[in-house]
């Protein structure tokens, strides 16, 4: 069984199930053909088509098969954590009031 712990990208043949296990929450995005999508506590299936997303829950397991094409890429895409972003936030920060500090010494 597939984790999805980080954002990835990958193909799946007509005919191939792959089972997954979600670590941390993420996006589904598809593309190419259209994915057959179980999930794990929910007793829909979902068929997604190129273009289509599909918001998925840490801990839920699924199982992706392609209907009707020979191929379907499926991309996983983690959102970062609100701690990855703030420091990334004030990593810009800093570096901009130090290129606006060091402009404001400069002698002419």
């Amino acid at each position: 069984m597939r984790e999805i712990y980080s954002s990835i990208a990958f193909e799946i043949r007509s005919g191939e199930t792959v089972p997954m296990r979600v670590t941390r929450s993420t996006r589904l995005k598809v593309s190419g053909g259209a994915v057959w999508v179980t999930r794990s506590d929910d007793t829909s299936d979902y068929w997604l088509s190129p273009g289509h997303t599909l918001r998925l829950r840490r801990g839920e397991r699924l199982w992706l098969s392609v209907e009707g094409a020979p191929c379907a890429r499926v991309a996983f895409s983690v959102p970062k954590r609100v701690d990855e972003r703030a420091l990334h936030w004030l990593a810009r920060v800093g570096e901009r009031l130090v290129c606006r500090l060091r402009g404001g010494w400069r002698t002419v």
